[in-house]
């Protein structure tokens, strides 16, 4: 028999030695997964680009993160006169404790029984347990603003700012993400999220019952595509680490810290909100602690103490993820992140949830709902591919423009000079609307000697 799925009314009663522990078990889980987080995607990367990676340290290379956390550890810390002391030091933790305790609120597993206590493998739960998931990850943005500024750096500062605006733009969009999931389940609880999808419907088409998916990731597609790219935007992962771009801003916001133990807090900090993104993605869309088919045939699939294993089954695979766009794409311009931010991902977010809104409003049968909503994200997603299909056809169309613009420049200066000496040509071509600075200033001399 299946362990039942834990409710609100479950949270509250466990003693204090157990949440201590749920508190510890969360608190090394996530300090071991960065050390193996950190390994594995060296590791990945490295055969990626047919390199074997860190392999010295330890078998396989796996301490090569514990020899490099000891390093840092344990590294003279230098610190710049000009800085704001205060500042310079708060920034590392008030970037590092929220990401911390986003994970309390995350679901590991069902009821089960600890030490002949029965308990939720939860740390703890809210009725806007989501809603402190976002508050937590937008109190990190202030270490990352604090650190840029309390260095008194150039690069610093704006690598802080950087990320301020960065937040600013995809925090709305993944929180619209999350509408749709908190109208299909009707709570906020991430607990009774997750029960809400332990099981489907059927759809009966033409005599034929078809069983529905339960997962938010099936018949709530958009809103997690959505959600997928705008987590890599706000965890500063490529493409959008431009926070921290080395090629413009040295280190970033980090540039005046030093590779000592509060460098090593915002790396930690980083790889803990990667996990908390991912954990967060597991619990909204993809079933939480539930089982994947063909395995959730199994009767004892969802009891006892499987469904950590299937949770982190997941989140490995979410974290894969990040390894494998980090790995294949570039990082892309600033002006493309911003764009790509409020004029695509939050108007394209409010098409879906006025959509889903509607049709949960109209009240139709479960069955002919879904099958809407599959039609709809089908819609969208088509609609937005063609899109960035013709609008990367008219950007292209763009830089061929200025390239043969700059091309009859190249012509223009490489014409003979009058007398031995440069003359500025007076007749160079438009583009956009722009008028050169030669014919603009023959213009201004002939105004001037007309006045004359």
């Amino acid at each position: 028999m299946n362990n039942p799925a834990p409710t609100l009314s479950d949270f509250g009663h466990d003693p204090l030695w157990l949440s201590i522990i749920k508190a510890l078990f969360i608190f090394v889980f996530l300090m071991l997964g960065v050390l193996f987080g950190v390994w594995t995607e060296r590791k990945l990367i490295s055969r990626m680009q047919h390199r074997y990676g860190p392999n010295r340290a330890g078998k396989f290379g796996l301490l090569q993160s514990v020899a490099d956390g000891l390093k840092m550890g344990l590294k003279e810390d230098l610190m710049p006169r000009t800085v704001d002391k205060v500042i310079y030091f708060l920034a590392p933790v008030i970037i590092a404790v929220p990401a911390f305790l986003a994970f309390s609120v995350v679901p590991f597993g069902p009821v089960v029984s600890i030490f002949g206590v029965k308990t939720p493998l939860q740390l703890t739960d809210l009725p806007v347990a989501v809603l402190l998931v976002l508050a937590t990850a937008s109190i990190g943005v202030y270490g990352i603003v604090l650190a840029g500024w309390g260095s008194r750096s150039p690069y610093a500062i704006l690598g802080g700012l950087r990320s301020s605006a960065q937040v600013v733009s995809y925090e709305i969009a993944m929180g619209l993400s999350f509408v749709a999931v908190f109208l299909q389940a009707g709570t906020l609880s991430t607990s009774e999220i997750v029960a809400k999808q332990a099981g489907g419907g059927t759809w009966d088409v033409f005599g034929l019952h078809i069983p529905t998916p339960s997962w938010y990731v099936f018949t709530l597609l958009p809103s997690f595509l959505i959600y997928a790219i705008t987590m890599l935007g706000e965890t500063n992962r490529v493409p959008f680490d431009l926070p921290e771009g080395e090629g413009e801003l040295v280190g970033g916001f980090h540039t005046e810290y030093s590779s000592s133990l509060k460098f090593a807090m915002f790396m930690l900090a980083e790889y803990v909100n990667v996990f908390t993104v991912s954990a967060m993605a597991i619990t909204l869309f993809l079933g939480g602690w539930h089982a994947p088919w063909p395995i959730s045939i199994w009767d004892g699939a969802n009891s006892g103490w499987w469904p950590m294993l299937w949770f982190f089954g997941k989140l490995v695979l979410a974290f894969g993820f990040f390894v494998w766009v980090r790995a294949s794409l570039p990082r892309i311009r600033y002006d493309q992140l911003m764009a790509f931010g409020w004029k695509v991902l939050i108007p394209l977010n409010l098409g879906w949830i006025l959509i889903f809104a509607t049709l949960k409003a109209l009240r139709l049968p479960e069955a002919n709902r879904s099958a809407i909503l599959t039609l709809g994200a089908v819609i969208i997603i088509g609609a937005f591919a063609i899109w960035l299909r013709f609008d990367t056809a008219n950007q292209r169309r763009k830089e061929a423009k200025v390239a043969q613009v700059e091309d009859e420049f190249e012509q223009l200066r490489e014409e003979p000079a009058a007398g031995g000496f440069p003359v500025p040509p007076l007749d160079l071509p438009h583009y956009h609307g722009v008028v050169p600075a030669a014919r603009a200033h023959t213009e201004a001399k002939e105004v001037t000697s007309g006045s004359n």
